[in-house]
């Protein structure tokens, strides 16, 4: 997809008699978006949207080691049994040509595939020198600038990281602000450098600061001005949008809190500075227990952080394992001014939110199962762990009818507005969250409008549904059979069938009902298992225990199977 984005001149922080005026450029193709305010308690601001930065630039993909020496010897040898190799063609092409009237062009294949060669590895080798040597220039190449929201109670920020594996967000209380004016409500881009982090820096506590969302850039009717105007054409990667859009329909779903203390997480960053795991597991292991302090765990080394001052207040125990630990090392800045954290789990393997709680701010950091896993392939397997939910349209306008007349809604308020059942309400703001009209503030516990393009997206615009879970959903319910449905001692469901004539079909579920394990004859499972998400035939085996009357009771199924847990 192609985002056309134009600024009139550059953010920018500038010294004035009374302090800092943070001004940032907002994208003219946009509807107009502006905010002018002096900040409380800069401080707070210029540590959390450092985080925020430490996010967007964070790229913990594997990086191969410098093999200098060992790729020139082996270019030396490639060289010289290339040499061997063209003197043994042009002995024997001089043989042929003497058999043939036809001449042939010297060197023309070879010329081809050398240049093709050289061109691709050019510019791979470039792509890497930029971000390793030029950050600067690197920068400019990121796939889309921070997206800033002006909503009435507060202004986010919202961001990817370089490997699409973290997502951040900065929340800051519109109560941070005095002498606010020039108020427009909504969302946008705004230009974002180096630079301005490099000024961000100078925000100190004894001099005032001023935020300002330009408004004089949406006043710009021509494009007289070529010193000030820029406008640019980003190709947006088909991983970026699905991947966005992908992690605020997992945001919409219930989730466990957990709330985390300073000391908690200056223990769990301290840790971690100071050691390394060289062997697997590296989870982070959330032991909780009602009513007992939470404990958590970090593997391997068995390092247990409880949680004394902070009970868990859910109504099971249950031990849940994710991922990601190496990526919030870009909390440490915010110790200093941290008050608390409440980290939101899905459920093992799966994607959680650290909220960092300062004050009036609040920082968000999303992370994926794994570094390597983004949005786009850890979504997918996200997709189909949850039950297939497919709302109404007339649900989703209803809503989206609601959402045009107050910005934030909880579900409750909702429900009673569009007036209609809580389950159904749920599932349309799953499907807007994942079509990128509406995000869940999970400091807040509200659902806000906030869209994430300029234009309203579609699920053809997103990416396609994954293929597995489309078959599941669209195998004839005559054609699944269930020959198994027994829960063990430990919760754990087992069920057996077969599905559109594939037998020996075995799931187990866990508690939360996801599939946890499985077995299956097909092509998809022998070359994947579940790291790719379950076949259909697992997924098909399942939706029929969970409802075996499909003509029937979906979201109901759904919205039970879901419904918060605890705090």
């Amino acid at each position: 997809m192609q985002l056309s984005v134009a600024y009139c001149g550059r953010s920018q922080v500038a010294r004035t008699t009374a302090g800092l005026a943070v001004s940032l450029a907002p994208n003219l193709r946009r509807d107009r978006v502006s905010f002018t305010g002096t900040l409380r308690q800069p401080l707070r601001f210029r540590e959390a949207v450092s985080a925020l930065h430490d996010v967007v630039v964070s790229d913990l993909r594997f990086k191969r080691k410098d093999k200098t020496g060992y790729e020139q010897w082996k270019r030396e040898e490639k060289e010289r049994e290339g040499r061997i190799r063209r003197e043994a063609v042009a002995a024997r092409r001089k043989d042929l040509l003497g058999e043939f009237n036809t001449p042939v062009a010297a060197g023309l294949e070879a010329n081809f595939n050398r240049c093709k060669s050289r061109y691709w590895a050019a510019r791979q080798k470039y792509s890497s020198y930029l971000q390793r040597e030029d950050p600067q220039l690197w920068r400019l190449l990121m796939p889309c600038d921070p997206v800033i929201t002006v909503s009435p109670d507060v202004v986010f920020f919202e961001c990817f990281s370089a490997d699409e594996s973290s997502y951040g967000c900065l929340t800051v209380d519109r109560g941070a602000f005095e002498a606010e004016r020039d108020v427009s409500l909504g969302t946008t881009n705004v230009d974002y450098s180096w630079r301005l982090y490099d000024h961000f820096q100078e925000i100190r506590s004894y001099r005032e600061t001023r935020f300002t969302i330009d408004p004089l850039g949406f006043e710009v009717q021509t494009q007289a001005d070529a010193a000030t105007y820029r406008e640019e054409k980003i190709e947006l990667p088909p991983s970026w949008l699905r991947g966005f859009s992908t992690l605020q329909s997992a945001m919409s779903l219930p989730m466990r809190r957990v709330p985390v203390s300073r000391e908690g997480v200056y223990s769990l960053l301290a840790f971690l500075k100071r050691n390394k795991a060289k062997a697997s597991p590296r989870a982070v292991r959330f032991e909780l227990i009602p009513g007992q302090p939470t404990a958590i765990v970090l593997e391997p080394w068995e390092r247990r952080v409880v949680l004394h001052s902070i009970p868990y207040q859910g109504s099971r125990a249950e031990v849940i394992r994710v991922w990601g630990r190496d990526r919030l090392r870009v909390l440490a800045r915010l110790l200093p001014v941290l008050d608390g954290a409440d980290v939101y789990l899905l459920g093992t393997g799966l994607p959680s939110f650290w909220v960092m709680r300062m004050g009036e701010m609040q920082l968000t950091l999303g992370l994926s199962g794994w570094t390597t896993n983004d949005w786009t392939s850890g979504g997918s397997a996200l997709d189909q762990l949850a039950p297939p939910v497919d709302p109404a349209p007339a649900m989703l306008n209803e809503v989206a009818a609601a959402f045009r007349e107050n910005t934030r809604w909880t579900l409750d308020a909702l429900a009673t507005r569009v007036r209609a059942p809580a389950p159904a309400v749920s599932a349309g703001l799953n499907k807007l969250a994942l079509l990128g009209q509406v995000i869940h503030d999970l400091p807040h516990e509200v659902y806000r409008w906030r869209q994430i393009m300029p234009v309203t997206l579609s699920a053809e615009v997103i990416g396609p549904e994954n293929p597995e879970t489309v078959a599941a959903r669209q195998m004839p319910p005559r054609a699944v059979r269930l020959t198994l449905d027994h829960t063990d001692a430990k919760g754990m469901r087992h069920l057996a069938g077969s599905a559109d004539g594939r037998t020996g079909v075995e799931v187990t579920l866990d508690a939360d009902e996801r599939i946890v394990a499985g077995q299956c004859g097909c092509s998809y499972f022998f070359t994947g298992g579940l790291r790719k998400g379950p076949c259909r035939h697992l997924q098909a085996v399942r939706n029929k225990a969970l409802n075996p009357d499909p003509s029937g009771g979906t979201l109901e199924t759904w919205y039970r199977r879901f419904a918060p847990v605890g705090v």
